[in-house]
């Protein structure tokens, strides 16, 4: 099985993301592995799994 490596667009973490990281619950902080935690702080989208694994905090823009 082969790894992708997460290679950020945007080298600095955005403050705001990373307020949004800290304030998240330690059961879902702790079940996040090193890959989520890389893609909260610096992807522009999400795989559907971090979707499902953070729904109860995302808000619609909608």
């Amino acid at each position: 099985m082969t790894k992708k490596k997460i290679v950020s667009q945007n080298p600095k973490t955005d403050p705001e993301r990373q307020m949004a990281f800290e304030s998240l619950p330690p059961h879902i902080k702790n079940s996040m592995d090193e890959t989520e935690k890389e893609l909260f702080l610096h992807a522009e989208e999400w795989p559907e799994s971090m979707f499902k694994k953070l729904e109860e905090f995302i808000v619609s823009r909608e």
